[in-house]
């Protein structure tokens, strides 16, 4: 195999991968999200993510997006099961993915983010203390510093210069996390919002990992906006 064989093929790999990760996306969003725990429910889950931590090995993306994807796929699977330390487990995974999308963001900023996206990512972390805080019980330092670590993630990210797919998809993942918080803490049982909001929180989610490698994964973003 030749050297621009090689490349074909890896990128072959790569958005073959991504295109797994979306469909198996919208299939788990479709008809599993809103359902409860189950195996086959989190063998489907970790199909997404799993795929893109595939793509990124494939194509030589950055070493910090893969462990983020891979601490995110832990995080995914842990989420998956029932009970608050899974669910403990699960946020320290994603936790620890957003510290490596912080270093790795902030390798790639310059300068301060824009006045209007800090004052609204401040904002919207402080107000968590207001509405989500006082419903979190024994998790509530856990999710306090989660709230920190994806607020800074959001400035970080929002601070790169030339990667606004990856800005996009940061913004996208800390909407997705707001869904979560209100469907884990504060959403009743038989609301009729329970399967909206599940399918969108995680299409977001999915969306927001893929605009993250593709955006932030190599020395240049695969697709400019």
């Amino acid at each position: 195999m030749t050297f621009l064989e090689e490349i074909a093929f890896r990128q072959s790999l790569f958005w073959g991968g991504v295109t797994f990760s979306l469909v198996t996306a919208a299939l788990f969003a479709i008809f599993a999200s809103w359902r409860g725990p189950s195996w086959w429910k989190t063998i489907l889950k970790a199909m997404p993510v799993g795929a893109l931590v595939f793509a990124g090995f494939a194509n030589f993306a950055n070493p910090l997006v893969i462990a983020a994807l891979a601490l995110s796929l832990i995080g995914d699977i842990a989420l998956s099961r029932p009970g608050d330390r899974a669910f403990l487990v699960g946020l320290i995974g994603f936790a620890a993915a957003h510290l490596a999308y912080i270093v790795h963001f902030y390798d790639l900023t310059s300068g301060t983010p824009p006045l209007t996206a800090a004052v609204i990512l401040v904002a919207l972390a402080l107000s968590t203390e207001f509405w989500l805080r006082p419903h979190t019980k024994d998790l509530k330092w856990p999710v306090r510093i989660y709230v920190v670590l994806i607020t800074l993630m959001g400035l970080t990210a929002a601070a790169m210069p030339a990667r606004e797919l990856a800005t996009m998809g940061a913004f996208l993942f800390i909407f997705s996390d707001l869904l979560l918080a209100i469907h884990l803490f504060r959403q009743k049982e038989n609301s009729v919002l329970q399967v909206p909001i599940a399918i969108l929180l995680w299409l977001a989610y999915a969306l927001a990992q893929v605009a993250i490698l593709i955006g932030a994964g190599f020395a240049q973003p695969l697709i400019a906006l």
